[in-house]
């Protein structure tokens, strides 16, 4: 793999946060006691994007957005917060709850989290990496921004943790996590955009140019992973499409059904209409169809037999989807680059927030 950067198409640029805080991992309390709210709408009111969605144990639907912060909607009005009521940075890459009902926010420059009104954030800690990840625990996984490693959470602080490189590392590679996913086995799959890795609670595995089975003209830029119900991995990539896992078995799924055009550079340019080259996102439904969203072609909806390709709406400019999601009854939640939420009717796409 050569030099990652030059090859990059420049509108990917724009989802790459280069900017890192160096800071001591603490945990500092940045606001007051109730949350300030920025304002409060009737309808969801972003435009930069929706790059995470998630629904809480009480109902609630947060929605992360590219550069505008979050927005909270309790089923009456869209409430906001950025970085003017304590988050760390306005892009918001993940959003999880932990099991005190607190939710967090994996931003660009660290993890904020919301609590009885209170925003509080931990800063990565670089200056003192973990290599061995069997020193830490917790469930909550973040991104460390464009760094060599991820946060884990402990409960109560933030460590860095290391990946480890393949044996044919190139320097010029980049390892900041792209996305996660947890298999039923429970491990947990680390995607990044130089390499795939995994970790079962005792080893960490790498996936790398080589051991992917790409070819030479091939470059490896993932922006999605999911481990599905049957334990299959699908892995999606910036330019080559989706790659699956089974077993000790890799395919590109994209390139076996044909959805990679013949004069395709497979460096990230622009797809051509019918292809399914740049995979951001990537869920399965309660039917176990599983569904790609492409930066350039939509939605795409996989049964176990047939790719059916879907615009979702018409009157949007960019077809992206930047993020889906299953909330508590089973329905998936496409976040636009345009800033929209849409969902599946089982004919066609409805705008939901």
């Amino acid at each position: 793999m050569k030099k990652y950067f030059s090859l990059i198409n420049p509108l990917l640029l724009l989802t790459l946060n280069l900017s890192c805080v160096n800071q001591k991992s603490t945990e500092k309390e940045v606001s007051k006691s109730e949350l300030v709210s920025t304002s409060k709408t009737d309808t969801l009111q972003f435009t930069s994007g929706i790059r995470a969605i998630f629904q809480d144990s009480k109902g609630n639907y947060w929605f992360g957005s590219h550069e505008e912060g979050i927005s909270k909607y309790d089923g009456k009005t869209f409430d906001y917060f950025t970085i003017n009521n304590g988050l760390l940075d306005n892009q918001i890459r993940s959003i999880e709850e932990d099991k005190n009902g607190k939710i967090w926010f994996g931003t660009a420059k660290g993890v904020s989290v919301y609590d009885k009104g209170k925003v509080t954030h931990y800063a990565t800690n670089i200056n003192k990496p973990k290599y061995d990840w069997n020193e830490t625990h917790g469930d909550l996984w973040f991104n460390a921004g464009e760094r060599d490693g991820i946060n884990r959470f402990d409960g109560k602080d933030m460590h860095y943790l290391i990946f480890p490189k393949p044996n044919n590392h190139d320097t010029d590679n980049v390892y900041g996590v792209t996305d996660i996913s947890k298999a039923k086995d429970g491990k947990v799959w680390i995607a990044t955009y130089g390499a795939l890795f995994n970790y079962d609670g005792k080893k960490v595995n790498s996936f790398d140019h080589e051991n992917l089975k790409l070819k030479e003209n091939e470059l490896l830029h993932i922006r999605s992973v999911l481990a599905d119900s049957k334990g299959r991995i699908w892995i999606g990539n910036n330019g080559i499409g989706v790659l699956l896992k089974e077993g000790e078995t890799i395919i590109n799924f994209s390139e076996k059904h044909h959805l990679i055009h013949p004069t395709s550079t497979r460096r990230g340019d622009k797809s051509q209409p019918g292809t399914m080259e740049h995979v951001f996102a990537i869920e399965e439904d309660s039917k176990g169809n599983i569904w790609f969203g492409d930066r350039d072609t939509g939605a795409w909806q996989y049964d176990g037999k047939t790719l059916t390709n879907y615009i979702i709406d018409n009157n949007l400019k960019s077809k992206m989807v930047w993020t889906i999601y299953k909330d508590h009854n089973n329905r998936l939640l496409f976040g636009m680059a345009e800033g929209g939420v849409y969902s599946f009717n089982g004919e066609s796409f409805e705008k939901q927030f």
